[in-house]
């Protein structure tokens, strides 16, 4: 079995984690674009493109499934991946966890990059998932960016802003953008407030992985033998897993596995 996943920088560790986990013995394809990064401010079309180009670099390797796992590039690129992948590979996309967080109602906030914070397609969600919820859109300017390059300062002042226009009596958080699940921990100990109950956290990589599972009619087998191996594509041509991302525990747990260069 074999899973590719794309994004424009190492935000797909998350996902990718994810997947490792549930099929320890799943060969990975990581593809994605760092040089091209940040993908929000670019327009849909750019976006398009440079998601194409990322997807064609992963799908030469003939994975079973191609996961977007990137929020920006499923909203502008999921039609144009799939009309040119599918049937032949399954191309599963990235959907904030909206639905899950809002399900109790109460005060739920959105973390997103600025470009998603306000767009018709994350105020659309709000609208057919928010239910009965307090939604509060909250944007994270610099926080992705910090994250790609695995800079401590930057990341705290980041998470540090946005936890400062998140609503005090906020039961869940959603991580708009992969990116953020690398540090799910530290924006709850931000978050927290004392005497609250735990914050709840909504990302969106489990649920990735185990629907790129179903897509191709593979069980979960957690127990199975870690044989997995790992191929690291950096605009098409094969890389090692970057500095930073051995920052993250995600990133140190995926680079146990055998590289294939």
């Amino acid at each position: 079995m074999k899973i590719a996943l794309m994004d424009s920088g190492i935000g797909l560790l998350a996902a990718a984690a994810a997947v490792r986990r549930l099929r320890p013995d799943a060969e990975l394809v990581l593809s994605s674009d760092p040089d091209s990064m940040p993908w929000g401010p670019r327009i849909p079309e750019d976006i398009t493109a440079l998601a194409l180009d990322v997807a064609r670099a992963a799908a030469a390797h003939r994975p079973d499934a191609l996961i977007v796992a990137c929020n920006t590039a499923s909203v502008h690129a999921l039609p144009a991946l799939r009309a040119e992948l599918e049937p032949a590979l399954p191309v599963i996309g990235t959907v904030p966890a909206i639905k899950p967080a809002a399900a109790g109602g109460g005060s739920v906030a959105i973390w997103a990059t600025p470009a998603t914070t306000g767009s018709p397609y994350q105020r659309e969600l709000i609208g057919d998932f928010g239910g009965s919820a307090e939604v509060t859109e909250v944007p994270c300017p610099g926080l992705a960016d910090a994250l790609e390059h695995g800079d401590e300062a930057g990341i705290d002042r980041a998470v540090a802003a946005a936890a400062a226009l998140t609503p005090p009596d906020v039961r869940a958080v959603v991580l708009g953008c992969t990116h953020y699940e690398l540090v799910a921990t530290r924006i709850r100990e931000a978050v927290q407030r004392p005497g609250r109950p735990r914050l709840a956290l909504h990302g969106s990589a489990g649920a990735v992985a185990a629907q790129a599972l179903r897509r191709i009619g593979a069980d979960p087998a957690p127990t199975a033998e870690p044989s997995g191996t790992l191929t690291v594509l950096r605009a098409g041509r094969p890389a090692t897993l970057p500095e930073a991302a051995l920052t993250y525990a995600e990133g140190r747990m995926l680079a146990g596995a055998a590289p294939v260069l």
